[in-house]
């Protein structure tokens, strides 16, 4: 079923559809998308290419796309060359076209919108959701972490019109990124996570970025729902800025609409209890770490406020597992014939600010390494940390910070990365000092010496540092075991 006609993409952008080839090789322009693609490299058969000048010209590539299989490209201008036939949207500017195809996607559609930001946790309360909404209707969510100017209109044009929820994301790195991708989205619904001090090199202090963040409430459509964190220094410029929006709020957390009374972290699971107006609430998370029973909180007072059903949703949060590079855990067995002789990896390396690495060591800190398995007798817990970035003038205190962290206490050994993390290495106690590196690639070449079988593994930094690459050599320590097999013994 088409996504876009060629009428209706034409109508949305106010371009001019041209090409495409009917019976007996007469032009016309009569194309019809099944899908929306940025990117040559994971476009699909039908799908709208959608030429963006950023880091690279689009414009350059629609050939390829087209022979790719590409329905029609979104163009500026006639690429050099091409054949006179194309299939092809011309507007007058490319980013400007996908924000008006992204305002006729949400405008079309019934579907009730939750929209997602925060400093921590957007993009898996963002996964969250898509797994409690599912089950209740056709639910249609961002991929990946498309958050920004042409992340937020790219998943609106890419929403099916027969969607009944639609979620989200949203982000930021500078004042003023926010409102206007809530506005464009329209939400029914807007939850804030968490403000933390993460993009601090762009903004005064916190205060400031939570009054960015807050910004998501003006484009709240009316009556619509603020669901706010009730745990945080910055709650009141939450609520002031939801009030002013004339939204309704809705909170959870300590003393809130949807409370958290204990959050159990029991092997690989997080036993979560909670009360809310309808009684008490009980779930469970597939994954060690109590940060993510307060996002699922804030995700369970979304689903209510969009219409959801709560007991439905509570049971459906199950589904959800943390994506790579979130928080994911691993197991590698490192001989082919015994498979005792493994170690854990916690795949942590999207992202990394004090909160989000402070909640990091509190998973590591609840994973039980095993003993008496390795060359060395005592498990350990490992941590591999990288630079924390565009956290501004106080970045090396907010470093040397971690070293005080509690969690820090059940950490043997530390890893650091990056010329920031140096400041890090410096404030830890020389036992617990593993190494500095001053990039990943050196520490990843030293993979093999990291870890022994029974360690727990910690990789945890910002999408900059790299320090993805270390995770990458330490899965190729071994073969991974199934989920449903990690800790199972």
């Amino acid at each position: 079923m088409a996504l876009w006609t060629a009428k209706d993409a034409a109508k949305a952008t106010g371009g001019k559809a041209t090409g495409g080839k009917a019976a007996g090789g007469k032009t016309h322009d009569k194309w019809e998308a099944t899908g929306v693609s940025i990117d040559t490299r994971t476009l699909e058969p039908g799908d709208l290419f959608v030429a963006l000048t950023a880091a690279r010209d689009g414009h350059d590539f629609v050939a390829q796309a087209l022979e790719s299989g590409a329905a029609a490209a979104m163009v500026s201008r006639i690429p050099d060359g091409l054949d006179t036939s194309a299939p092809l949207l011309v507007v007058d500017d490319v980013q400007e076209g996908l924000e008006a195809l992204g305002r006729a996607g949400r405008a079309r559609t019934a579907a009730r919108v939750i929209a997602v930001t925060g400093s921590v946790g957007k993009t898996s309360t963002k996964e969250m959701l898509r797994a409690m909404l599912d089950p209740q209707g056709a639910t249609h969510a961002s991929q990946a972490s498309y958050n920004n100017h042409w992340g937020v209109p790219l998943t609106l044009a890419r929403m099916p019109r027969a969607s009944e929820y639609a979620v989200i994301e949203i982000g930021m790195n500078h004042p003023g990124e926010i409102e206007p991708l809530a506005r464009l989205a329209r939400p029914h619904v807007a939850l804030i996570t968490t403000v933390a001090p993460a993009h601090l090199e762009a903004f005064d202090d916190i205060a400031g970025i939570a009054r960015e963040k807050a910004s998501i409430f003006n484009g709240l459509e009316p009556g619509g729902v603020a669901v706010i964190n009730n745990d945080q220094d910055v709650t009141a410029i939450l609520k002031e800025a939801a009030e002013l929006a004339g939204a309704q709020i809705v909170t959870f957390g300590s003393s809130a609409h949807i409370t958290l009374e204990q959050a159990r972290v029991s092997g690989d699971v997080t036993v979560v209890e909670a009360n809310s107006a309808d009684g008490p609430i009980l779930f469970k998370l597939h994954t060690p770490g109590t940060h993510f029973a307060m996002n699922a909180l804030g995700a369970l007072a979304a689903v209510q406020a969009a219409g959801g059903d709560l007991g439905l949703a509570a049971l459906d949060i199950a589904r959800w597992m943390p994506v790579e590079g979130r928080g994911v855990r691993e197991t590698y067995v490192m001989d082919v014939v015994d498979d005792h002789l493994r170690f854990d990896l916690i795949d942590d390396a999207f992202n990394a600010n004090p909160v989000s690495m402070e909640a990091a060591l509190n998973i590591l800190a609840d994973v039980p390494p095993d003993d008496d398995i390795g060359r060395i007798a005592k498990g350990r817990r490992i941590a591999v940390l990288g630079d924390m970035l565009e956290l501004g003038p106080q970045e090396h205190e907010l470093h040397a910070a971690i070293a005080q962290v509690p969690a820090m206490a059940s950490v043997d050994r530390v890893y650091c990365v990056g010329p920031l993390m140096k400041t890090l290495h410096d404030a830890l106690p020389p036992d617990k000092r593993a190494g500095w590196f001053e990039d990943a690639p050196s520490l990843a070449a030293k993979a093999h010496s990291i870890v022994d079988a029974g360690d727990v593994v910690l990789v945890k930094g910002s999408k900059g540092s790299k320090v993805s690459l270390v995770v990458d050599a330490l899965r190729k320590l071994g073969h991974p075991l199934p989920a449903n097999q990690i800790r199972a013994e």
